[in-house]
């Protein structure tokens, strides 16, 4: 009998863990907050310059009053459906709605400018939905275990864990190592803020009695990602450069047979391609789309249509983007550990709810996973019907003047900040983070590890006090994992400027041997 249940009783709380997580998701309020997300992500992907992580920040003002599984429809939504209305301008306009679609740009504009835009956004609309369900089965297989492997770290593991997701997004900055090692250890210094978690002693208070329980994250967040990126649009705005015209003839909508058996392989490697990077922290949909493409071409047997307009290259790059969702909310929800910029807006929102992101959390609550399974089907099916409306609507959206979003991005921002907590203060907050962003903008800082060493600098700190205490410094070099990460942590680091290095050498010396080729 022990060995009958032994056998049976994951498949009977795994059933269980389904049911819970579908039920609570198809109740008629959550299913109505996705509705609510979905306008909202599909507009935000079709204007330019509003990012994801600029929409899921504002909204976290707005649902932090909603019950746990309803903000997260509406983020996640939000999230989901960006990646449907960012390809619209990229195919159209030649520019990406969210950094996510850049690869759609390299085959998408090339075919709309052909007259074939309706079978560009078709296809690229097929591909992010299948890209999207093939990441959202990754979740559903691979969270939990991933989180019963992680919940027997100790704090060395965490500690270095909390590292290795640091440096993972430092690392991917653009080639920006330094600027990315400055704005972390700024995040780092942000969440030393407030009461000492030991001994009680004010840190960096300034006497201010509102930092007593530190820097608010959300309106750090807000104004970092939002009100900074509206102000240097405003700066950089310039009225007298003519706008691009949206190419308006659509020409066919569906692919035919041939072209549909051509589109088999490159989503197929598309998928292969995000479902891998997906899993590592801070990489992105954007990075993973580039690499999807260049992966598909190299396999195609007509590289030379690939940036002129391939059906393949736009299939596999859209494919590849969209698939990292899946592994992103996976590290994010089983590690703790954000894989992207959206994720670690999302974290700040569910510490708030009382939910913390981590290897516990799956642990503890599996029906979880099922319900977040079940928010991005939904909206992933709700955001493909809407993209295949074909609604032109969404072409002269593209058409308005920015003035008028830059004043309803700033006036949501002040809004959702006060609406958190009623508080004058944490709008000065945003303003400041704002300018402080601005900043950073401008002179190349990314803003990713600046918000990522705000929310887990409490998590470092409280475990590298615990492994100090228990065992020493040695804790780290007895645990194989902990050891492992930090290498890593270390690679991430030192190969970007490493092999910069190796390519200067390279072209010095075939600079020099062609000098000396040319001296008679």
């Amino acid at each position: 009998m022990t060995n009958f249940l032994e056998f049976f009783g994951p498949s009977v709380v795994t059933a269980n863990a389904v049911l819970d997580g579908f039920g609570i998701i198809l109740q008629l309020d959550t299913l109505l907050y996705i509705g609510l997300g979905m306008p909202v992500g599909m507009l935000v992907g079709a204007f330019p310059g509003v990012t994801a992580t600029m929409a899921v920040a504002l909204a976290s003002g707005f649902t932090l009053t909603l019950e746990p599984m309803q903000g997260l429809s509406v983020l996640l939504t939000i999230y989901v459906a960006a990646q449907f209305g960012d390809r619209v301008p990229a195919i159209l306009i030649n520019t990406p709605g969210t950094p996510a679609s850049i690869s759609t740009t390299f085959d998408g504009y090339p075919l709309a400018k052909q007259g074939r835009a309706g079978l560009a956004m078709t296809i690229s609309a097929f591909g992010s939905a299948f890209g999207m369900l093939v990441g959202v089965v990754l979740l559903a297989l691979i969270a939990i275990p991933l989180a019963r492997f992680a919940r027997a770290f100790g704090p060395a593991e965490l500690f270095a864990l909390v590292v290795f997701g640091l440096t993972m997004m430092i690392g991917v900055s653009s080639g920006r190592i330094i600027k990315g090692l400055i704005a972390g250890c700024f995040g780092l210094f942000l969440a030393a803020v407030g009461r000492d978690p030991v001994s009680g002693d004010a840190r960096f208070t300034m006497d201010v009695l509102e930092l007593n329980s530190g820097v608010p994250f959300i309106p750090v967040i807000i104004g970092v990602f939002g009100v900074a990126e509206v102000l240097n649009q405003m700066l950089t705005h310039n009225p007298r450069a003519s706008q691009l015209k949206p190419i308006a003839q659509m020409g066919q909508w569906w692919p035919d047979k041939t072209t549909t058996k051509r589109l088999a392989k490159p989503t197929a490697v598309g998928a292969a391609t995000g479902s891998v990077i997906g899993l590592v922290p801070a990489v992105g949909g954007d990075i993973s789309g580039i690499i999807g493409w260049d992966n598909a071409r190299r396999m195609s047997k007509n590289k030379d249509e690939f940036g002129k307009g391939s059906v393949e290259g736009l299939m596999a790059g859209d494919t590849s983007t969209t698939t990292t969702l899946g592994g992103s909310v996976t590290t994010t929800m089983a590690l703790g550990i954000p894989g992207d910029s959206v994720m670690a807006v999302l974290i700040g929102s569910m510490m708030i709810w009382g939910i913390q992101p981590g290897p516990g959390l799956f642990a503890s609550d599996p029906s979880m996973v099922y319900s977040l399974v079940a928010i991005l089907t939904i909206a992933t099916v709700l955001s493909l019907a809407l993209s295949l409306l074909r609604m032109k609507s969404m072409v002269k959206l593209l058409e308005l003047n920015q003035a008028y979003l830059w004043i309803i991005i700033l006036v949501f921002c002040m809004v959702g900040t006060y609406s958190i907590s009623n508080s004058v203060f944490d709008v000065a907050v945003m303003l400041i983070m704002g300018l402080i962003g601005l900043f950073m903008l401008r002179f190349g800082f990314p803003a990713g590890p600046t918000v990522l060493g705000l929310i887990l600098g409490p998590l470092a700190e409280s475990n590298l006090r615990r492994t100090l205490i228990g065992g020493g410094w040695e804790s780290f070099l007895q645990s194989p994992i902990a050891m492992i990460l930090f290498i890593v942590s270390a690679a991430a680091l030192l190969f970007p400027p490493l092999r910069q290095m190796s390519k200067r050498r390279k072209s010095e010396l075939k600079n020099t041997s062609r000098f000396s080729s040319n001296v008679p």
